[in-house]
């Protein structure tokens, strides 16, 4: 018995050795040709690979823009994203610093460093560039490092040993790697082998462990868990529930290992593949549709990164950590001619998604998407067609890699024009007037679209410019599920008295209830720095005896926030206000300051204890909208150094200094929520879920801004003969 024991051991040890060598052969390296490193569409898994089974873009797509190459890229605007000639002298000048030069180190971000403000405001085209600059963080024998790398020297001229807690966000090296680190231990795989998967079967994600107390101080750690890909390629509904990895995120040393789910079946891969190419059947339910415009797109876009469309005029560029960035946002007075400052900086700050099991596979699953994996970095190639429609626009993201080479993210945001048959404005006269008016325009808008899949989820956010100055900002949820397996098949199983903690959706996967929070800053810039922000709220009155029929109004009174508390808002359905920054030196012709207004829209509030340990590193959740006086190292809601933070560098700790805010340079911070009960439509793929917020203009123009536009006439637009079997 012991002799076929060992036989055993001695055969699974050679299995696991020769997996482990055919692991290492296949892992994504640098190729050999530099020029190949500027492009993932070309080299994809070294770029875009987040666990072992993503693969690389079909030689085959569609891209309607020529493919650029990037290596001649210079920059025109004081807000230009870094160029491969920068990254690659970036690059050396790293390798050449005595921090760095006996050592192992990553560089964790390389971004532009934006000149000061008031140095870009004062820059007009033709104006010599300001000096350009690298914003780098690193690690290195064991620290984080903030530094300054001067692009026209060469030199390092800041460097900053951060201090507080938290790390930087994972290089997409570290994330591919980690996924590994469990199969160099034969008790891992074992297990593995135990639950009935075929390691030739297994993909494996890393998991932020968020921060929950003393035993994860001094070192980096992440969660991995792993399912199995036989017979799908949505692996996300096989999991194989209750087995956790701890590793250590620098050395790659597995700490510990547990399973809880030992009799916890794998879900059956059967009816989960979502693929076209993998449905046995397809509905037609409409005929094809498509917006054509034979005169080409009303937008252009100049020097790389500066739009220009209708009465707007904004830079906009992607970013590694917040995925698109809009910046210098100026709208057209029909009026004057004048281009007038609306805002300054736009971005997604952070996403906060805390999912709402506490057992011991779950409870850590409280992501800070944003400032720990990167949306930026997370960012997918667009899909023609079908992610942006004809005419758009590709914008390609050029990023550097954990040791600082750069890459090329293609078609990473797309910029189009929208049409769905909105009115802009209308009105129809009636006929006991006698007069005969029936005055409509349509409402086209420009869309300037990215899309994350931060692994199973993928968000779609659209910066929308509306011609009647509005700006939309919506977020789309699809993608999938993150699911928990159990043993049960049916709702007749359970014990009316036992917790879920989900929704069953299909035999033996459960749907985990979770929340999404989208933190935005945006840095307003009403006609000049000096803003205030103001709360008009909406007051029952009641009239005096025999005044009027009426009992009751509403009046608005406006409130100046003084400080930061001031501007700390909960959203109240029965307490409603209006949200207005403005210029109170500017005045329209009639005397009102003049403005824009935040307009909330559907949106979902924490519900987490305030004390629970990731509602305290999200905690710029705590109320929907914030507003702090500018700071430029006040940018990232949770912090600058995320991973495993205690949440003492969050949006709550700056605004709670409570600091002056009225007219002076300030920045707005809205979050976007959803809370998500998962039901059975969102097997095994889920439907887009949206919602937005607006700013809004409120006595900014001196009337109606698209008062004088066109209504559409016959001969203006294109006519498109309908195919014979459908007319």
């Amino acid at each position: 018995m012991e002799g076929r024991n060992l036989l055993r051991y001695t055969f699974l040890l050679f299995f696991t050795l020769l997996l482990l060598l055919f692991t290492l052969s296949n892992l994504p390296s640098l190729p050999s040709n530099k020029a190949a490193l500027l492009d993932c569409a070309a080299y994809s898994p070294w770029c875009t690979s987040k666990n072992r089974i993503q693969s690389k873009k079909p030689d085959s797509l569609r891209n309607p823009t020529r493919r650029r190459r990037h290596s001649a890229d210079v920059p025109r605007h004081p807000l230009d994203p870094l160029t491969v000639t920068e990254l690659n002298k970036v690059q050396s000048v790293i390798k050449k610093h005595d921090l760095f030069k006996n050592t192992a180190y990553a560089l964790h971000s390389v971004v532009l460093e934006e000149p000061e403000k008031k140095v870009v405001l004062g820059w007009k085209k033709g104006d010599a560039l300001p000096p350009r600059k690298a914003a780098v963080v690193a690690r290195a024998g064991g620290a984080s490092h903030v530094l300054t790398v001067d692009l026209g020297s060469g030199e390092v001229t800041r460097l900053e040993n951060r201090q507080t807690s938290g790390y930087p966000t994972m290089t997409l090296e570290e994330m591919t790697s980690v996924t590994w680190a469990p199969l160099a231990s034969a008790d891992f795989n074992r297990t593995v082998v135990e639950r009935g998967v075929d390691l030739a079967d297994l993909a494996c994600l890393p998991i932020s462990t968020g921060w929950f107390g003393k035993s994860e101080e001094k070192r980096r750690l992440i969660k991995v868990q792993c399912y199995s890909t036989k017979d799908t390629a949505n692996f996300y509904m096989r999991p194989i529930e209750g087995l956790t990895v701890l590793v250590d995120l620098d050395t790659k040393q597995v700490v510990e290992i547990t399973d809880q789910g030992k009799n916890i079946p794998i879900p059956n891969a059967a009816n989960t593949d979502y693929r076209f190419s993998a449905q046995n059947s397809y509905q037609r339910l409409l005929n094809p549709i498509s917006i054509e415009q034979p005169k080409g797109p009303s937008f252009t876009i100049e020097d790389d990164h500066l739009v220009k469309w209708a009465n707007w005029e904004f830079h906009l560029k992607p970013d590694p950590r917040a995925g698109v960035v809009v910046s210098r946002v100026r709208a057209v007075d029909p009026g004057t001619g004048e281009m007038r400052d609306v805002m300054y900086k736009g971005l997604t700050s952070e996403l906060f998604v805390p999912y709402m099991d506490p057992t011991d596979a779950w409870y850590f699953k409280t992501y800070m998407d944003a400032g720990e994996y990167g949306f930026g970095l997370q960012a997918m190639p667009l899909d023609p067609l079908n992610d942006c429609p004809r005419n758009a626009y590709y914008m390609d993201g050029v990023f550097a890699a954990g040791d600082g080479t750069p890459y090329v993210r293609s078609d990473m945001i797309c910029v189009f024009e929208s049409y769905s048959g909105d009115i802009g404005w209308r009105h129809s006269e009636s006929p006991i007037t006698g007069m005969e008016i029936r005055e409509v325009r349509p409402k086209v808008t420009l869309v300037v679209r990215m899309a994350a899949s931060v692994a199973n989820y993928d968000y779609i956010v659209d910066w929308e410019f509306q011609t009647d100055g509005l700006i939309r900002i919506k977020v789309g949820l699809s993608g999938i599920l993150m699911v928990k397996g159990t043993p049960y098949t049916n709702m007749d199983q359970i014990n009316t008295q036992e917790t879920l903690y989900g929704t069953l959706l299909s035999e033996n996967v459960i749907g985990v209830i979770h929340d999404h929070y989208i933190t935005f800053y945006l840095d307003m810039e009403i006609d000049g720095s000096d803003n205030s922000f103001v709360k008009v709220n909406l007051e029952r009155e009641y009239t005096s005896p025999g005044e009027s029929p009426r009992m009751s109004y509403l009046k608005a009174v406006r409130e100046v926030a003084k400080t930061e508390k001031d501007a700390q808002i909960k959203l109240k359905l029965y307490d409603p206000s209006e949200f207005h920054v403005i210029n109170p030196a500017k005045k329209t012709r009639v005397g009102n300051p003049v403005g824009y207004k935040v307009v909330p829209g559907g949106t979902a509030a924490s519900l987490i204890d305030v004390n629970d340990p990731p509602q305290k590193r999200g905690a710029f959740t705590n109320n929907q909208i914030w507003v702090t006086p500018y700071n430029d190292t006040e940018q990232w809601a949770g912090g600058l150094f995320v991973y495993q933070s205690h949440g003492e560098d969050t949006l709550q700790e700056w605004s709670n200094r409570d600091r002056e805010i009225e007219n002076k340079d300030i920045v707005v911070w809205y979050t976007l929520g959803f809370h998500h009960i998962p039901c059975q439509e969102d097997f095994p793929i889920m439907p887009t879920v949206s919602s937005s917020f607006d700013l809004k203009p409120v006595n900014f123009f001196e009337r109606n801004p698209i008062l004088k536009i066109p209504p559409n006439f016959e001969n203006d637009l294109p006519i498109c003969k309908a195919d014979s079997a459908s007319a």
